[in-house]
């Protein structure tokens, strides 16, 4: 994603001297980075693309399995794939999983679609992106950074049937990052619990099988909100 981004920076930039600037923020965690799916260049500077798709239903196999999709970015996507794991193992739901790399460059585009349209309302509508790529899509959508929840939560609209948002709202503290993921309830075992409850929102779970994976996950329900802890 970086190596994409810098390119087409230095692109705008350098070759065709356009009056832009590019900003990265990058994280300090180590881990080994993914193979680069094919394709998806254009989703990367848009900013959302597809990262890891879990079919609902393997060859031939088995029961279809309920759809869902969570949007993770940076080194959150890691939690995000295994939320996608959990719940393809233990609970029949097949999480397709999405990198966000701008929530900025999202609202964006969208706010341009939608000024456009207001503007242009004899012509024919622009379509953002954003509800470009996702309408065809099946299931809740789920979005997950380590930035506060607003941070997403601002493309909510433009997001077939809204988008639920987890974030590290709350004071900052210093901990280990597996503590810390937990404690903003922003960990794979949290994603999956969001995942299901949205799934019961909808009708497409019972919410007992929601209050089994609270249990199952250990997931504190007694804990204080870290919004406010």
């Amino acid at each position: 994603e970086i190596a994409v981004i810098i390119q087409d920076g230095l692109r705008r930039m350098y070759h065709e001297r356009e009056d832009v600037f590019y900003y990265i923020t990058v994280g300090n965690e180590n881990y080994p980075m993914p193979a680069m799916p094919k394709g998806v260049e254009k989703g990367i500077l848009k900013g959302l693309y597809k990262f890891a798709e879990m079919p609902a239903k393997a060859k031939g196999k088995g029961k279809a399995k309920i759809k869902a999709h969570i949007f993770g970015s940076g080194s959150i996507l890691r939690e995000a794939l295994r939320a996608q794991e959990i719940l393809a193992e233990q609970y029949n739901v097949a999480a397709d999983v999405w990198s966000a790399t701008s929530y900025n460059e999202l609202y964006r585009d969208a706010l341009h679609a939608e000024r456009w349209n207001m503007l242009n309302p004899a012509k024919k509508a622009k379509k953002p992106y954003l509800t470009e790529v996702l309408e065809k899509e099946e299931g809740p959508f789920i979005a997950v950074s380590d930035y506060m929840k607003t941070m997403s939560d601002r493309i909510s609209r433009w997001v077939p049937g809204g988008l639920f948002s987890l974030g590290t709202d709350g004071f900052g503290r210093s901990e280990t990052r597996e503590a810390l993921r937990r404690f903003f309830e922003i960990d794979g075992e949290c994603i999956a619990v969001a995942v299901l409850y949205q799934l019961a929102q909808q009708g497409k779970v019972e919410k007992s099988v929601v209050a089994k994976a609270i249990k199952e996950l250990g997931v504190d329900v007694e804990k204080l909100n870290p919004m406010i802890s």
